[in-house]
């Protein structure tokens, strides 16, 4: 005598289909992004939060810190966050809580409370203060748009403190 016990196919199917599996957290995390086999981005976080479904996103509710690399594998800027959000189907990124931004090349730094990154418009947003630091200014503001290069950018109700050579 001969017993078995199973469920039908389509069940079956159905479990092992990427579909029913609408979101994956992480916790540690490095990942590397990379084109043509060189490493470009570098990102690291405590924990990672990946949801599919009608609007996808990429989470990052306990911080990130991410190191931007050169051909020769050297960092030239950085960015970090308390919090990350990455809408896919929006091209947007979101940092949020003690935002800073490291430029390396420029010896530039930027520090907000909140910067929005618009990945088709390559620009960069925030209506929260922001704080530029140069080695021979220091700008604040309450609010900012800049190219994505941060090689141009405006800084609204703006105030510098600058060095100023004294002339003999």
């Amino acid at each position: 005598m001969l017993f078995s016990c199973g469920n039908p196919t389509s069940v079956i199917q159905q479990l092992a289909s990427d579909d029913t599996l609408s979101g994956i957290i992480a916790y540690d995390i490095v990942y590397y992004r990379s084109d043509s086999g060189i490493v470009q981005v570098e990102l690291t976080a405590p924990m990672m939060v990946r949801m599919e479904s009608d609007s996808s996103y990429l989470e990052f509710p306990k911080g990130f810190h991410a190191n931007v690399l050169n051909n020769d594998h050297e960092i030239v800027s950085e960015i970090s966050a308390d919090y990350g959000i990455n809408r896919s189907e929006e091209r947007i990124v979101i940092a949020i809580g003690n935002v800073s931004v490291e430029n390396h090349e420029k010896g530039q730094s930027m520090y907000s409370d909140r910067l929005f990154w618009y990945q088709d418009t390559k620009m960069i947003y925030t209506r929260s203060k922001v704080r530029i630091v140069m080695p021979d200014k220091d700008i604040v503001g309450d609010s900012l748009v800049a190219g994505e290069g941060f090689d141009e950018y405006t800084i609204y109700n703006g105030k510098a403190v600058f060095e100023v050579e004294d002339e003999e």
